[in-house]
């Protein structure tokens, strides 16, 4: 079989009952793959008889090779960004329908699937309206980070990070989907657990979204005031001038939209944890490398955005990066006129007209 017999709910979590014994058939896909192609075999088969997480994983590394070609090709370097949103939703499609090819129950792996599908619907509208799919479209970010290292260094970070690592992360975000699969040979049916799992990743969706549509309607108004010099869609002129967002969830955090994205698949680790009866396990790699990754890609979009705005240090000193730091919202500090006292008006008034004297004499 392509996966374990397991018999408990706790043997769908250990690694080396789970992954390890099938890794070896990861090595044998290429020459089965060209069994294919030579018509030894059939796609059906080989597919049914290779573990999901090691077909999820060599799709990942092909993609990988995909974005790393049409990047050095193009010179545009926002290749996984474009299928960021959709990635995870296929590779969560992949496990559940190698679960009915093999006749495992997938009442669960479709409750996951989805919320997933919801998830990239929206994402990949936001993605859109913003411009993200436009030909040449290239996350400002990377045109940065060129500047600032050497360009041999930038083609290895494409090389490594940009193209394969990332293309990995977005299949191991899936992976607790797997154990969730397993634990589905023991445990079929959904359970209130399940529903009540699905439900607060649509709490959390919920969020992003809103937290996104704050973004753009601000974003909108901001652009719509530097060219009219009217402020619009309910911001004050001071608001628009500050040139960044601070109401609404970001009155209390500075990424709420961030701070839901990496919960949204903390959350779905945590899921496959109750189905199996761990408080840990190896799939939660994927939600730990997705947080690491936005604590270094919002440091750089901070850097960049204190650069532009000298309000922006005074926000993040009061406001946390994900996570509320207080219950008050941030309020931009009242710039209070400066009052000028009658005495120190009149010693101005003097010290002027005396300068004007000692000019005249020097004429």
């Amino acid at each position: 079989m392509a996966v374990p017999v397991v018999r408990s709910l706790e043997e769908c979590a250990d690694f080396a009952t789970a992954v390890k014994p099938y890794i070896p058939q990861l090595y044998e896909l290429p020459s089965r793959v060209l069994a294919v192609a030579a018509g030894k075999e059939t796609l059906l088969q080989v597919y049914a008889e290779t573990n999901p997480v090691v077909t999820g994983f060599a799709l990942s590394v092909v993609l990988g090779a995909v974005f790393l070609v049409v990047a050095e090709i193009n010179r545009n370097y926002s290749q996984v960004d474009r299928c960021w949103s959709l990635l995870p939703t296929l590779y969560i499609a992949h496990f559940d329908l190698w679960a009915r090819l093999t006749g495992i129950s997938s009442r669960r792996i479709d409750a996951a699937l989805f919320f997933s599908a919801v998830w990239s619907a929206r994402l990949t509208y936001n993605y859109w309206r913003k411009g993200g799919y436009q030909i040449g479209h290239e996350d400002y970010r990377w045109e940065i980070v060129r500047g600032q290292v050497p360009k041999l260094a930038f083609h290895v970070l494409n090389w490594t990070f940009i193209s394969f690592m990332q293309s990995i992360l977005l299949f191991l975000i899936t992976t607790p989907v797997y154990t969730i699969l397993l634990a589905s040979t023991v445990e079929p049916n959904l359970t209130s657990a399940d529903i009540a799992a699905v439900a607060t990743e649509f709490g959390l969706l919920l969020i992003e979204y809103l937290a996104d549509q704050q973004q753009w309607a601000y974003q909108n108004a901001k652009k719509h005031f530097q060219a009219t010099g009217k402020p619009a869609g309910g911001f004050t002129q001071a608001d628009l001038s500050r040139g960044f967002i601070t109401s609404g969830l970001f009155a209390y955090s500075r990424h709420p939209n961030f701070a839901a994205e990496q919960s949204i698949w903390f959350a779905l680790y945590q899921w496959s944890g109750y189905a199996t009866r761990t408080v840990y396990h190896w799939a939660g790699a994927g939600a730990l490398f997705l947080v690491l990754l936005f604590q270094g890609s919002t440091a750089l979009t901070e850097a960049i955005t204190a650069g532009k705005y000298p309000e922006y240090r005074l926000y993040q000193r009061r406001v946390g990066m994900f996570a509320p730091t207080g219950l008050l919202p941030y309020k931009t500090p009242e710039r209070k006129p400066k009052i000028i006292r009658t005495s120190e008006l009149a010693k101005r008034m003097h010290l002027k007209e005396a300068g004007k004297k000692q000019t005249t004499k020097s004429e």
